[in-house]
C-alpha cells in the first residue's frame, strides 16, 4: 500500500469526462493495482479510482509528476502531483476478508444453492466475485443473460445499499459483464434502505431463511 498526501488536480476520460481542480488530496496505490483519489470528506468514497487490470506509469513535466492510470478499456486516469506533503509505504500482507457472521454467511450459501429463488431461469455465475474494493456476494445472470450483482445481508440498512452501489460502480466499468445491475436481499430490510435501493434502480428481496433451509412449508401457510 502506498499512500500520498498531496496538491494536485485529476482527470478522467473514458465513458464520460471529469475533471477535480487543484487541491490537496490522498492518492492511494494498492499492491492490486488500484489507484485511487480521497478528499478530506465524502466518507468512505474516493473522488475518482481506477480499478485493476491497469496500468501506472509516471514521468515529469517542469518539476509535476504526472501519473498515468490506463485500463484494458481504454479508460485513463491522469493526476498531475504539483507538491508532496507526505508520502508512505508498507505492505500490509494478506488480507483475510470480511467475516461475515454465521446467520448471513449460511444466507449466501442458501441463497447460491437455490438461485432461483430471485426469479426463474435465474444462474449462479459465482460466489464472493472479486472487485478491487471487496468480493460480491453473489453474480448471478436473470433469465436474458445480463449480470447482476446480489448483497445478502441479515439486516438490510442504508450502508448495505451504499456497498451494493460501489460494487456496482465498478462492476459497469467492467466491458466483459457490464451492464450489471443490482439486488439487495436480507432478512429484513429498513423503509430507508428500500427508499435509496428503489431510487438507484437496485432490487430489493426480502429471504425467508427458513423456507431456504427447507424447514418451512409456505405452500401450507395460511397467511
Amino acid at each position: 500500500m502506498r499512500v500520498v498526501v498531496a496538491r494536485g488536480t485529476v482527470d478522467y476520460s473514458g465513458r464520460l469526462t471529469a475533471h477535480l481542480p487543484e487541491a490537496v488530496r490522498v492518492l492511494m496505490v494498492k499492491a492490486d493495482g488500484s489507484v485511487l483519489v480521497h478528499a478530506d470528506g465524502g466518507s468512505y468514497k474516493p473522488l475518482n479510482w481506477m480499478s485493476p487490470p491497469c496500468r501506472l506509469s509516471v514521468t515529469e513535466e517542469d518539476d509535476v509528476a504526472i501519473w498515468r492510470v490506463e485500463n484494458r478499456a481504454g479508460e485513463e486516469l491522469v493526476i498531475r502531483v504539483h507538491e508532496v506533503h507526505q508520502e508512505i509505504e508498507h505492505d500490509l500482507g494478506a488480507d483475510p476478508g470480511l467475516v461475515k457472521d454465521g446467520v448471513e454467511a449460511h444466507l449466501q450459501e442458501l441463497l447460491a444453492e437455490h438461485v432461483e429463488t430471485l426469479g426463474t431461469g435465474w444462474t449462479l455465475v459465482r460466489r464472493e466475485f472479486p472487485t478491487a474494493i471487496g468480493p460480491v456476494d453473489l453474480l448471478c445472470r436473470d433469465p436474458e443473460g445480463a449480470s447482476v450483482a446480489v448483497e445478502i445481508k441479515r439486516r438490510g440498512e442504508i450502508d448495505g445499499v451504499e456497498q451494493l452501489t460501489r460494487y456496482l460502480e465498478l462492476l459497469n466499468r467492467d466491458p466483459l459483464i457490464a451492464p450489471v445491475s443490482g439486488v439487495f436481499a436480507a432478512q429484513e430490510i429498513k423503509p430507508q434502505a428500500r427508499t435509496l435501493a428503489e431510487d438507484r434502480g437496485i432490487r430489493c428481496v426480502v429471504l425467508d431463511y427458513a423456507a431456504l433451509r427447507g424447514m418451512d412449508d409456505t405452500d401450507a401457510r395460511l397467511f
